[in-house]
């Protein structure tokens, strides 16, 4: 299509046909765009990759359009060619999977035909879709419950949001108070200041786990009252999974409900082997998935479930235009009490694909692999002078590692060589590498390189050139930072921003 020759449409009967000749485009593009990126990210850092995006994608708006085909190439080359692609295996910063082949296809057809979840009118199949993929994930997290149910969300903090915003309706008129650990994700106090709660009570940990001990004080403390206890079940910076059957046993005997956040821990249930690490998880009233982690999907993927589906009658809402009273009495199906949002995308549709062509066991092949690839990685840092692994196990698929020499310096300006290690793979493109600050063996908190293994084909060896990436930045950043120290005559102290976590 040139340009000034109308807008094709992507649904209908034509509309297969004109995507074709345009997902061609985008799908050259994004190889070529990779063949020129040549590794897990742009190099030249920010400014660099300021420039070469505004090269290729302005003016966005300009007065004449250019044509589907060449604003395709211009600007799908931009965001590739300057991505940080998870499915290079030196892509290893964050929860951020690489997404399979076949969920991004079943993202195309979702984005083609476009139904909107908030009415049946709207997305006839798509609801059915979403009720059978809903059923299936509530029936996983809560398999003994009578009438467990799950909503489809568009990520861990709207499921956590969603979660607290059931409790303090069922702790009406309260008020509740969510009870947490230091570990827990900021979108839980987040969601506390949204809803008007007051401030989550942090509970101690220890190791990175919430400290049962220290829940049972704290729980009694409270003297009663409605309380929820907001468990993790995969920590963002270390993969750890709070002790849940103590957990459960302590709310309860405290009449206060459980919410698991199991936003990187949940898919362990995919799998017969490791969902024993998860045990306790059916005890709680509500919990948090994440199939855009662990699952790899494409962004949105999130789920909440619940144990028992009246827990989400507080998310009822009528609205004439969508499902007024006596279109539900005549049998068609009520989507809009199924979210907190009114417009949403199909995102069921991708997860049924997924699950429907791996099944339960093709999904725990690949938790596994990403599970044991972790514990090998964990074992080659061991085997390396140069670098030192966090004491102890190794969270889920999350490796925290640092290099020796930064032993070598006082805490701070240790920090600082391991953050400066970070930096240089990124602006030099070669690696994406996260960062968390976590108690070592001594019981100081100090700055770890963080390894979240997320890759469900990629094997320990193609992991271990990235321990040679980070031993020879290590060795040039401890190099540069004694030089400017002689220069400052042994005074010098590193910069305060460069040792922020």
């Amino acid at each position: 299509m040139s340009a000034g020759t109308g807008a094709p449409l992507a649904g209908g009967v034509h509309g297969p046909g004109h995507l074709r000749a345009l997902t061609a485009v985008v799908l050259d593009t994004l190889e070529s765009a990779a063949r020129t990126r040549g590794g897990p990210l742009p190099a030249g850092g920010p400014d660099e990759v300021a420039r070469r995006t505004t090269a290729l994608a302005a003016p966005v708006l300009p007065e004449e359009g250019i044509g589907a085909e060449a604003a395709l190439a211009d600007l799908v080359r931009a965001v590739a060619e300057g991505a940080a692609d998870p499915a290079d295996p030196a892509c290893v910063a964050h929860l951020h999977c690489p997404p399979l082949a076949v969920a991004a296809a079943a993202e195309l057809a979702g984005a083609a035909l476009n139904p909107s979840m908030d009415s049946w009118d709207q997305a006839p199949a798509a609801g059915v879709i979403e009720e059978l993929t809903t059923a299936a994930l509530a029936r996983l997290v809560h398999p003994e419950a009578p009438a467990p149910d799950a909503l489809i969300t568009s990520g861990g903090t709207e499921s956590n949001l969603v979660a607290l915003l059931l409790a303090r309706e069922r702790a009406a008129p309260g008020p509740l108070r969510v009870v947490t650990g230091a570990n827990a994700h900021h979108s839980v106090h987040r969601a506390a200041w949204m809803l008007g709660l007051p401030a989550p009570t942090v509970v101690a940990c220890h190791d990175g786990r919430i400290d049962p001990a220290a829940l049972d004080r704290t729980l009694a403390g409270l003297g009663g009252g409605p309380v929820l206890v907001v468990a993790t079940a995969g920590t963002t910076d270390e993969g750890r999974i709070d002790p849940l059957p103590e957990i459960a046993r302590i709310a309860e005997r405290y009449g206060a409900e459980l919410h698991v956040d199991a936003a990187y821990g949940g898919p362990l249930l995919f799998s017969e082997r490791l969902a024993p690490r998860l045990a306790g998880l059916d005890r709680a009233v509500s919990v948090t998935l994440d199939l855009h982690k662990l699952g790899w999907q494409p962004v949105a993927a999130g789920v909440l479930a619940v144990a028992d589906t009246t827990l989400l009658a507080p998310l009822s809402l009528r609205a004439d235009y969508l499902n007024a009273d006596d279109d539900t009495e005549a049998g068609l199906p009520d989507l809009l009490g199924r979210s907190v949002r009114t417009t949403r995308r199909p995102d069921a549709l991708k997860m049924a694909v997924t699950f429907r062509a791996l099944g339960r066991r093709g999904l725990s092949e690949l938790v596994e692999h990403c599970v044991t690839t972790a514990e090998e990685f964990g074992r080659a840092v061991d085997a390396r002078p140069a670098l030192r692994r966090r004491p102890g196990a190794i969270g889920i698929s999350t490796v925290l590692f640092r290099p020796v020499v930064a032993d070598e310096r006082e805490a701070e300006a240790g920090d600082a060589v391991v953050a400066e290690v970070r930096r240089t793979l990124l602006m030099d493109g070669r690696a994406v590498l996260g960062r968390a600050v976590a108690e070592d063996g001594d019981g100081r908190r100090r700055l770890w390189l963080k390894a979240t293994l997320l890759h469900p084909a990629a094997a320990s060896a193609d992991l271990l050139p990235l321990l040679d990436l980070v031993t020879d930045a290590a060795e040039r950043a401890a190099a540069e930072d004694g030089n400017s120290r002689s220069a400052a005559g042994g005074t010098g102290a590193p910069a305060a921003e460069r040792l922020s976590p």
